[in-house]
């Protein structure tokens, strides 16, 4: 249980980054997607799509549908998009009760048809809610398309809503995806919050959580966690968490600036793939501010030495917690963060991992050429045709960044081996991208265990399994398109 539960009168956690639909917050634009969304659905309109930045709450959003859909709407919830065609025509027929061992292509259409017609005539429809579509293989894209056709004379018997990051859109912009993006009757894009709503959304999520106190947040702290999230919800969760730990570590009640500072700074969070190279550095460089920021905390803990364990692991060296406010610097001569030093194996570790600082060494300058050495390495990965083996693939990042690719290159490296990462193209010539990928593996229940046993900071972008051969098909279309 989170530490400052009772120390801030809350029934349980506010700002838990899993979907639970009590914290759904309708501002913003949320609240008219759902009941858009809802209206959609129950009126049989088709295809839909909802697209929103990394941690914008797609997924909450999708599971509050769920919850508010009439019940004599039949959901299919799929969370595993990477399924061939075959696969996702099985488990949309498995969710449906139909047996699917064995049965062919032609027979699984046949049977689901068969079975959605059986539905419509005792009054119930359909709808497959698909998240994380961006991630769907392009052939399997195309199915749902064709699913979507099956229908009666004057209804479909199929709705299908898509949930994705703006990759989805990368893929419906394809000239080979133009019938599918045509079908699609209803386009929803969530929007980051803006910072005059990120007030409300706290104390939203404190009231859910059973606070019943005054404001805890002021303005001031409320800005800083507003300006480090841009907006996106799971971010501003992560913030506002650490921000009442350090509050509670210091034995106050009242959330201070520096409070939502210390937060901000010991939190490393992977900035959304379209910021600068220029932005990008200059955040990571941010880092160096951890050290002063965890000290103010450790500084008030010492009229409280019950709580010293608690901080102890997180606490600087003397002199950086004796350090001055932290002067501004730029990204060229910003020096790496310093890394304290980890506590002895004897010693039990009493910090929550939601407010310890990374342990893994200061990052170096990455080679020039790490990129172009893996570029190569992707392209002998992919040729020959790679047959039925299959890969990770762990984010995909702008072309254009190149910067910010070689420093993952470089941080992946020293946790994985760096020979298993493999860079690919992919995107469109107005979007041009790259994927990486980890390892390739002979069959899929290899390439799963792979998955399973990546370290934390590889799975910040929801990695998963591929075939090659869809990431060779992708590759090649991506580089003819190249001008």
């Amino acid at each position: 249980m989170t530490m400052y539960l009772e120390h801030f009168g809350l029934r349980e956690a506010p700002f838990r980054i899993t979907p639970h639909t009590e914290f759904f917050f309708s501002g913003a634009n949320r609240g008219t997607t759902l009941e858009a969304l809802l209206y959609a659905i129950t009126a049989g309109d088709g295809m839909v799509k909802v697209t929103g930045e990394v941690g914008s709450g797609k997924t909450m959003l999708c599971r509050v549908l769920m919850e508010r859909l009439p019940d004599n709407v039949e959901t299919i919830y799929l969370a595993v998009p990477s399924l061939t065609r075959d696969e996702m025509l099985a488990a949309i027929a498995s969710d449906l009760g139909i047996e699917v061992g064995g049965a062919n292509t032609t027979k699984l259409v046949r049977a689901l048809q068969e079975k959605l017609i059986e539905l419509h005539a005792a009054g119930r429809s359909v709808v497959a809610l698909i998240d994380e579509a961006h991630a769907m293989p392009l052939a399997t894209l195309e199915e749902m398309r064709l699913l979507s056709n099956l229908e009666t004379e004057k209804e479909k018997l199929l709705q299908i809503v898509l949930f994705g990051q703006p990759e989805l859109d990368a893929h419906l912009a394809l000239p080979n995806m133009r019938q599918l993006k045509e079908r699609i009757t209803h386009s929803f894009t969530l929007m980051p919050l803006p910072s005059s709503e990120v007030g409300d959304y706290i104390a939203f999520r404190l009231r859910a959580a059973g606070y019943h106190g005054p404001d805890l947040f002021g303005p001031e702290a409320l800005k800083i966690i507003a300006e480090a999230s841009e907006g996106l919800t799971r971010r501003i969760n992560i913030y506002a968490d650490k921000t009442l730990l350090a509050a509670f570590a210091a034995g106050t009640h009242t959330v201070t600036a520096d409070h939502a500072r210390a937060a901000v700074a010991d939190t490393q969070i992977v900035l959304a793939r379209r910021d600068s190279p220029r932005r990008v550095a200059t955040i990571a460089m941010g880092g160096v501010a951890v050290g002063v920021a965890l000290g103010f905390v450790v500084a008030h803990l010492a009229g409280n030495p019950a709580q010293a364990p608690a901080v102890a692991a997180i606490a600087p060296p003397p002199a950086a917690a004796a350090t001055a406010p932290t002067p501004t610097v730029s990204p060229a001569a910003a020096p790496a963060p310093a890394r304290p030093a980890a506590p002895p194996a004897s010693q039990p570790q009493a910090v929550p991992a939601s407010l310890t600082l990374p342990v893994a060494p200061a990052a170096d300058k990455p080679a020039a050429d790490a990129v172009t050495r893996r570029l190569a390495a992707g392209r002998e990965l992919l040729d020959p045709a790679p047959g039925h083996r299959h890969t990770v693939q762990l984010m995909v990042s702008d072309a254009r960044s190149r910067a910010y690719l070689e420093q993952y290159l470089a941080d992946a490296g020293r946790t994985v081996e760096a020979d298993k990462l493999y860079v690919v193209p992919t995107g469109s010539p107005d979007s041009p991208r790259y994927g990486v990928l980890f390892g390739s593996y002979d069959d899929k229940a290899q390439a799963m265990a792979a998955l399973d046993g990546l370290p934390v900071p590889l799975r910040q972008f929801k990695p998963y399994v591929r075939p090659l051969d869809a990431v060779r098909d992708e590759a090649r279309r991506a580089e003819r398109r190249q001008p």
